[in-house]
């Protein structure tokens, strides 16, 4: 049975003075071609403007300076401001570091343990409501995303959301006893590309575009 539970869309949050600050940040940063390495960005300069190209789930976006614009390459709707603010703060933060290639949970990130009820209740819990019980739905949604199949759990996949921060997804499709299991993966290295509660918000963003592909 392939039809989509009704579930509740995650409420709208207010993000627009974050939104000015990163602004502020990024036209602050002194050297826009070493954060580009960092990142594995691109960048060129047209004009007046230096316009830096960026990968987030599976498209391409365009950063513009020195006005601060955020545009999807290739398409002519508006970027919803928490993307904007996630591309923005990947950029921003982003220090290069190399893939560990070593998975750590939510709760070893800096803060983790304070927040997980929230980001388990903000992403695993509507995960398991959608696909708990038909995991294999999970890896034709993720493809959509670019993401890929891994040995993890039952099933399992890794989505690049930015270029240096994989997110890996793993369900338990559980039995008469056990109830689903989820859990979502990051390589050692993310906090040197996004803070705890953006790692929250992105989560949840890979999660609602899952659940609605």
């Amino acid at each position: 049975m392939n039809s989509k539970p009704h579930l509740p869309s995650p409420a709208p949050r207010n993000y627009g003075d974050a939104y000015e600050l990163a602004s502020a940040r990024l036209s602050a940063l002194d050297d826009i071609a070493a954060q580009c390495r960092q990142s594995g960005s691109q960048y060129r300069v047209k004009d007046s403007r230096t316009e830096i190209t960026i990968q987030y789930l599976n498209h391409s976006y365009l950063i513009t300076l020195p006005d601060i614009t955020v545009s999807q390459v290739d398409s002519a709707g508006e970027v919803p401001v928490r993307d904007k603010l996630l591309i923005l703060h990947y950029f921003i933060s982003a220090k290069g570091t190399p893939a560990a290639n070593r998975l750590i949970t939510f709760r070893e990130l800096p803060e983790g343990s304070v927040y997980f009820p929230t980001f388990s209740q903000r992403t695993i819990k509507p995960l398991l409501n959608r696909f708990g019980k038909e995991p294999l739905l999970l890896l034709e949604a993720g493809i959509k995303l670019g993401g890929s199949k891994v040995d993890l759990g039952d099933t399992a996949l890794t989505i690049n959301a930015f270029s240096r921060v994989p997110i890996t997804i793993i369900l338990w499709q559980g039995d008469d006893e056990l109830a689903p299991q989820g859990s979502i993966l990051f390589d050692a290295t993310i906090a040197d590309y996004l803070p705890t509660e953006d790692i929250t918000v992105l989560c949840e963003v890979i999660t609602w575009k899952l659940i609605r592909s």
